[in-house]
């Protein structure tokens, strides 16, 4: 009889009617199969249940925990038994083996491994560095610097400030003397005020010898210390830089094949050739690392967050999520290579046999409708929008044509200049805030208030894109004021009306718990997919730049 790898868990659900995936997840864009959704179910059970760890999630709202995300996936035993794999990113609880979770591709946390081993050689670096910087007597004689340096400027200051005003007292002197005094008696007061502007001046040149003795002594003191300072922290830098290459090229990933590659491998043939911190302990390369270690044939993936979302990002409690790019994408491409995936939906065209509805034309510009899940501007794979459809329409058209864009998934008005002179002219009105928006959307749950503002800066998600997070340190400024229209069972439609045209603005502040901690319907990126992104442009208003009539242009929703 076969036994399963430790970390194997059989399905405890009726697993009857549920087929098996004809291909593996797309890591970076899915919809959970079936099996998937029902290991995540029993995994998200068995958290709410367990009392063998703790890590607080932040739950309640008196708690200030961080959520995690959690991966399963969906593999078959050597005796064909279907069951799944569970994992969680990072550490958990503080540690990085709990079961019945897979552990770490590599652990960075085992005492007696080559990285806790250089990592506690750093610490001690660390604390000679942290002791000296705390030495008594480096501290004194920084202050004594930092005082000496103060008081020297400021005698030399008022010294060089008595100085001036005694010249200009003996320049008075001389003149009144060129007046009142005879030759000989000028000539004996001229030698009299030279003696002593040459006094002065020696006073001056010993007072600055004085101090530049005294600091020169003090920064000589100080020297010993600092070139200790220095010589610690270069080796820090040295065995810090060591250590990581050692990882890098210790830290190898398997594929169904068995080929082994190291983080160093994998990303030295990306545009940063350096591994980003954290890349690895995601849940993804976890689970997948484990099964080819075990012989455990992977069919479908999906990974969910549990818990709190963090202050920029956002994560819903319990929804899933696709595998993160920075790390995981170039790790992956090399796991998942030779295994048959579900189609990347992100190269296929969505708009097509799709139609751009004209909803107003003249000679200088118009106004289409756009659909939705349809690109304003060509994307990086698929050439097909709105502009190429229009330039190939309008050859004759001069500048750019599209004046604003829409996100693809949201449907409703875009304002296209014919001419590069309009072009110029309307972008002027967006870039003044002289046109104004409003969009109609539905969301996932309920709004208690009637009408509101949001102000959150955004930045893009580097680690992430298209993804955009909310940041006060770095982020653009981006506010929306918004009504209610209606409530609708569970749900909310609303009326968005935004000040700036940031990237996904409306739906991060929908989404965001600092905003209405509500997602818009069929949001896939911050919420859960739906037939559609429940977001429509549905009215704009603006000044015709020939006519110089304001012109609003409407169009409702067609949900």
């Amino acid at each position: 009889m076969t036994t399963s790898p430790a970390c194997f868990i059989p399905f405890r659900h009726s697993t009857e009617g549920l087929s098996l995936p004809k291909q593996f997840t797309f890591p970076f864009h899915y919809q959970p199969h079936p099996l998937s959704i029902l290991a995540a179910k029993e995994l998200q059970a068995y958290l709410e249940n367990q009392t063998e760890w703790q890590h607080n999630f932040g739950f309640s709202a008196q708690e200030q925990g961080l959520g995690k995300m959690f991966g399963v996936l969906v593999v078959q035993n050597a005796a064909g038994e279907v069951g799944y794999l569970a994992a969680f990113s990072g550490k958990l609880a503080g540690v990085n083996h709990l079961s019945p979770f897979v552990p770490p591709v590599f652990d960075m946390l085992d005492e007696a491994g080559f990285y806790r081993l250089g990592e506690e050689e750093n610490n001690k670096i660390n604390r000679a560095i942290e002791d000296l910087e705390n030495n008594p007597e480096f501290l004194s004689l920084k202050n004594a610097l930092k005082t000496a340096t103060a008081q020297a400027e400021k005698e030399v200051t008022n010294l060089k400030k008595d100085i001036k005003e005694a010249k200009k007292h003996r320049d008075e002197r001389r003149q009144q003397a060129k007046e009142t005094l005879s030759e000989a008696e000028y000539e004996t007061l001229q030698a009299s005020l030279n003696n002593e502007s040459a006094h002065q001046y020696f006073q001056l040149k010993d007072l600055n010898r004085t101090w530049k003795r005294h600091i020169t002594h003090l920064q000589e003191s100080l020297e010993a210390y600092e070139q200790q300072l220095k010589t610690l922290k270069a080796e820090r830098k040295t065995r810090s830089m060591a250590l990581q290459r050692q990882l890098f090229d210790n830290y190898f990933f398997l594929n169904q094949k068995g080929e082994k590659k190291s983080l160093h491998a994998i990303f030295s043939h990306t545009n940063d050739p350096v591994p980003p911190s954290g890349a690895g302990e995601c849940a993804a390369p976890k689970l997948l690392q484990y099964a080819f270690l075990h012989q455990l044939p992977p069919l479908s993936m999906a990974e969910f967050w549990w818990g709190q979302s963090p202050s920029s990002e956002i994560r819903k409690h319990g929804n899933f999520y696709p595998a993160c790019k920075s790390k995981c994408e170039p790790i992956l491409a090399h796991m998942l290579e030779g295994i048959e995936m579900e189609a990347n939906p992100l190269l296929t065209n969505p708009a097509e046999n799709k139609t751009l509805d004209i909803v107003y034309e003249d000679d200088f510009l118009l106004v289409i409708n756009k659909p939705a899940d349809f690109f304003s501007i060509p994307g990086k794979k698929i050439d097909d929008s709105v502009q190429t459809r229009l330039q190939n329409l309008y050859p004759e058209a001069t500048g750019p044509m599209i004046v604003h864009r829409l996100d693809s998934a949201t449907s409703g008005l875009l304002l296209i200049a014919k001419t590069k002179e309009v072009h110029q002219h309307l972008q002027s009105q967006f870039i003044k805030r002289k046109i104004k928006k409003r969009y109609v959307a539905l969301l996932e749950g309920l709004i208690e208030q009637d009408e509101g503002f949001i102000d959150l800066p955004l930045r893009v998600d580097l680690d992430n894109r298209p993804q955009q997070l909310v940041c006060y340190t770095h982020g653009k400024p981006a506010q929306t004021a918004w009504k209610v229209i209606d409530r609708i069972e569970n749900r909310t439609k609303i009326h968005f009306f935004p000040i700036t045209g940031r990237t996904h603005q409306l739906r991060v502040h929908a989404a965001h718990p600092q905003g209405l901690n509500t997602a818009i319907v069929g949001d896939d990126l911050y919420g859960q997919k739906a037939d559609r992104l429940y977001l429509h442009a549905e009215s704009l208003t603006f000044t015709h730049p020939i006519s110089e009539t304001t012109m609003t242009i409407e169009i409702p929703a067609s949900f």
